[in-house]
């Protein structure tokens, strides 16, 4: 796969150095590709397209599709015949399975749900290549020379503080990186209290730092209060957005470069971020379509209700023109970095973390996908979302799948209450509620509401 690698990375590098014009081209003709593969492999898309002309370059010619959809025809869907949901499914709730292979040929993650249904998916070869592809124009755009001189001679350590014990995309990478890395590579859980992470962290001194966004911004001020003190050159932040000045304010506390990548499960390959604070989309890769509520265009400039993506890597499981539910804001005109492929700012998908105090009156926060985390272990959970009622009080919507609801009750309280008690928190009370996961004004199911955003609901 090297090989592969190595030539995609030629392609993107010359593609891009051609201009805007080139970059539409490769798009056009994956495209134009991948709807052929799909219609002529994929019972389902064969049904869905069945109308549509021989040859499609436009992703506005197809109809739209997402996961709901996507996960009810799961079987129709893949191309592979040998996939079924029964046999996925299977294989995601065995944690022991983590990193492995798929019917030995594939990589499955699975998300957690936070539009609303838990998906799974099936990522080919191709995809996981082009991903490596994309990561290495990501880190070139980020670092100079000097910075990867620093990275070699500080051994290349790397910490990951991210989601454990699940198929998550960021779970399945760690799994990977470290049989690769061995003890370069430290992955440690969002789970984890916040002190031992730190110090953790402070006997590691890893020269590459990869959390969600929202525990770089904690993590960015235990080392501006003086209990973290480590060196990174790099924060390759994930998952979540912050407010704009965040990303300033951790590049000053690490004194490091500060990247950020927004992507998803169905399109890892997404975008990265550049110096002026917005996000380049791999339009080589991927076709996206800012819409509003009925689907139309969205000039720039314009937020947008919704976003459309078409991943033009992953032939085992197509994903085109699929609505990924997050608003974003297309540039007006070209980037001042430079960069000709299209820039966004993702207005959907600000993070917050949940605030409490100790019986002994300290201050502790938790970040959000500590507790969604808990859904993803969690079989027969369908959807899941936390309230915040009060200063310590939670109140827990559940919707289950298949499954005695009371049974998936106890296994989520539990998880929560075990989070909560390795933070000190054994005093906050979690109670179930009679209502089911509700939608936000933006229409999605957001799996942890802080207390200042459940008062207003």
């Amino acid at each position: 796969m090297t090989e592969h690698v190595i030539g995609l990375i030629w392609d993107a590098w010359r593609t891009r150095r051609k201009g805007f014009s080139a970059i539409a081209q490769r798009q056009r003709a994956r495209l134009a590709d991948m709807v052929t593969h799909a219609r002529a492999n994929s019972p389902y898309y064969r049904e869905l397209y069945r109308d549509l002309p021989d040859r499609v370059e436009r992703a506005e010619q197809l109809p739209v599709t997402d996961k709901k959809t996507l996960m009810a025809r799961f079987d129709d869907w893949c191309v592979d015949r040998q996939i079924t949901l029964e046999r996925a499914q299977a294989f995601a709730e065995d944690s022991t399975l983590i990193g492995e292979r798929f019917l030995g040929k594939y990589t499955l993650l699975t998300t957690s749900g936070t539009t609303g249904t838990r998906g799974v998916f099936v990522v080919d070869d191709r995809s996981m290549a082009v991903t490596s592809a994309m990561a290495f124009r990501m880190l070139t755009a980020w670092l100079g020379a000097g910075d990867f001189i620093r990275i070699v001679a500080g051994g290349g350590s790397m910490a990951m503080v991210m989601a454990t014990g699940g198929h998550l995309a960021s779970a399945v990478a760690a799994a990977r990186l470290k049989t690769s890395r061995g003890r370069r590579l430290e992955v440690l859980s969002v789970h984890m209290p916040l002190q031992e992470l730190v110090t953790r962290l402070n006997q590691f001194r890893p020269v590459l730092l990869a959390p969600y966004a929202s525990m770089g911004a904690l993590l960015a001020s235990e080392q501006e209060g003086g209990r973290l003190h480590i060196n990174p050159v790099l924060l390759a932040l994930s998952a979540e957005g912050l407010p704009e000045g965040e990303y300033d304010r951790i590049a000053r506390a690490f004194k490091a470069k500060v990247g950020n990548s927004y992507a998803a499960t169905e399109c890892p390959f997404f975008s990265y971020s550049c110096e002026h604070g917005w996000l380049h989309v791999n339009s080589d890769w991927v076709v996206f379509e800012p819409v509003d509520a009925g689907h139309l265009p969205v000039p720039p400039g314009e937020p947008s209700h919704t976003v459309l993506i078409s991943n033009l890597a992953n032939r085992v499981q197509p994903i085109l023109r699929y609505d990924l539910g997050d608003s974003v804001l297309q540039q007006a005109g070209p980037c001042r970095c430079g960069n000709p492929l299209p820039a966004i700012r993702v207005q959907g998908r600000s993070s917050e973390v949940l605030t409490f105090r100790t019986d002994g009156g300290d201050r502790v926060t938790i970040a959000p996908l500590a507790f969604s985390t808990v859904a993803d272990r969690t079989p027969g959970l369908q959807m899941f979302q936390i309230v915040q009622t009060g200063p310590t009080s939670l109140r827990v919507r559940l919707q289950t799948r298949g499954a005695d609801s009371d049974r998936v009750w106890e296994t989520v309280q539990a998880g929560i209450k075990r989070l909560l008690a390795e933070h000190g928190l054994d005093h906050v009370a979690v109670e179930r509620a009679e209502e089911s996961p509700e939608q936000s004004k933006g229409g999605k199911f957001r799996q942890v509401l802080p207390l200042v955003d459940s008062a207003r609901s």
